[in-house]
């Protein structure tokens, strides 16, 4: 036994406390005609009175609510004499969201008249806006007048089909055209590729042909496309066009290789033998052998630019792989050599302030720590190692003629060869004075150093040997 049509009466309802659903605008909202009183009065359910949503006219709410009617669970759209179910009824007014409903999907037909008339749309708009359109009559899911909306989509269906009638011609038009541009791209590089060498611009042609190439992608990105097939046969004689004109530069430029390549072997060998150079740490031997493979580089004469340039980029890159290692070795050592000889120099001081001797053991015990000190500071530059060593061997030589002294300095045949060499040193330190003051005037400061330093050792020996005597 079906359920018997259920009559609600609902008061109107304040469009603030309605909730949220989708509507549309009311300067867009269609006005429906009502139906006719006769017509009501056939129907065996008696009209639901709808609050008013908002933005729609109390009016024309009540117009489309009229078409609808609940039954237990369920709610109806009366349309002519059939009857479609269009969903559950919910809450206390169910047929609200239907009539919203009905009025968005009446906003989207003219809407898309309104497209249809200014905007030009797509194919695929056209016919997914119909497609929608007559979903609302042949499953409808909202309450209001299907005549109406039959009647509107009626009228735009007409338009519509114009449009589209209008855009099919248009698309086939600039497919046309966009085939004969095609064409055009492909007549182009036929005629480049059939040009004989002689004629051939290498450099123009080839880039004439790039720029045919980058038209015709840019043609494929394109929003008119023309048929596979089309674009198939065009491509293929445009590939071959281009692969013609490949041949012919390789059999051109075949011979200038040919030239080349002698150049490029040996230059590759010497690149080679640089490469296998460049981990080299034997600094000496190395930097000789790279400066034969410079001279050899020279003779081997010019090849093709592109070639010899990356050639010589790696066999640069190679030289100066191993002269940076080189530079970055020697520059430690030279590094530590200058910190060692800060060290020799102090302990050096050390060492000179022992004479003149006055306590010779304890000058023997401070000689023997300051030698090794010196021994184990490390090496100095090259430049300096006679100069310290000079002064070292001055202050031992002293302490051991102290020593010798020290035995025999009531011997009368040593005082008589200390007396001797005294007279020498004086000598000699009255020689070394003429040489310093000649050398400062003519303005040799290392000169005046090392004389300086070699008069320094002779006074101390005189020193040390009047000491001894005294």
């Amino acid at each position: 036994m079906s359920p018997s049509p259920s009559h609600e009466s609902v008061a109107p309802v304040d469009p603030a406390e309605e909730p949220d659903s989708e509507e549309p605008d009311s300067a867009e909202t269609p006005r429906p005609s009502a139906p006719s009183p006769a017509a009501v009065a056939a129907r065996v359910h008696r009209p639901v009175k709808v609050p008013v949503p908002k933005g729609i006219d109390p009016d024309v709410l009540a117009a489309a609510s009229a078409f609808g009617v609940v039954e237990g669970e369920t709610v109806f759209v009366i349309d002519g004499d059939t009857r479609h179910e269009v969903g559950p009824a919910r809450g206390s007014t169910p047929l609200v969201s239907y009539v919203k409903k009905y009025y968005v999907h009446l906003t989207a037909l003219d809407r898309f008249k309104a497209r249809l008339e200014a905007a030009a749309p797509t194919l695929r708009d056209i016919d997914a806006s119909l497609a929608a359109a007559n979903a609302v009559l042949s499953t409808p899911d909202c309450v209001g007048d299907l005549g109406e909306f039959r009647k509107r989509l009626d009228a735009v269906t007409e338009t519509a089909t114009a449009v589209r009638e209008k855009l099919v011609r248009e698309r086939e038009e600039a497919k046309a055209a966009a085939t004969a541009e095609r064409e055009a791209l492909v007549v182009r590089a036929e005629a480049i590729g059939a040009k004989d060498a002689s004629a051939i611009n290498w450099k123009s042609d080839a880039a004439e042909l790039k720029t045919l190439l980058d038209a015709w992608k840019e043609a494929q990105q394109s929003a008119v496309h023309i048929g596979k097939d089309v674009e198939r046969d065009l491509w293929h004689r445009f590939a071959h066009a281009r692969s013609t004109f490949e041949k012919t530069r390789k059999r051109h430029f075949a011979e200038l290789d040919r030239v080349n390549t002698v150049v490029a072997g040996r230059k590759e060998e010497l690149v080679n033998r640089a490469e296998a150079l460049a981990t080299s740490t034997k600094w000496d031997d190395t930097t000789r052998e790279f400066r034969d493979l410079m001279a050899q580089w020279k003779a081997a004469g010019r090849g093709r630019k592109a070639v010899d340039d990356a050639l010589w980029a790696r066999f640069q890159a190679a030289q100066d792989a191993f002269f940076t290692a080189k530079r970055a070795v020697l520059d430690a050592e030279r590094s530590v050599e200058e910190a060692n000889l800060e060290t020799k120099e102090a302990i050096l001081k050390e060492a000179e302030a022992l004479l003149p001797i006055k306590d010779l053991s304890a000058a023997k015990v401070a000689l023997h720590g300051i030698q090794d000190r010196f021994e184990a500071a490390g090496r100095v530059p090259k430049a300096d190692v006679a100069r310290l060593s000079k002064r070292l061997s001055a202050v031992e030589h002293a302490i051991r003629e102290a020593d010798a002294a020290a035995w025999t300095r009531h011997n009368p045949e040593v005082e008589a060869r200390v007396s001797g060499a005294a007279q020498q040193l004086m000598s000699a330190i009255a020689e070394l004075d003429e040489q310093i003051a000649a050398a400062k005037e003519a303005g040799e400061k290392k000169t005046v150093k090392e004389l300086q330093e070699s008069r320094d050792t002779r006074q101390a020996w005189l020193d040390q040997i009047q000491t001894s005597a005294s």
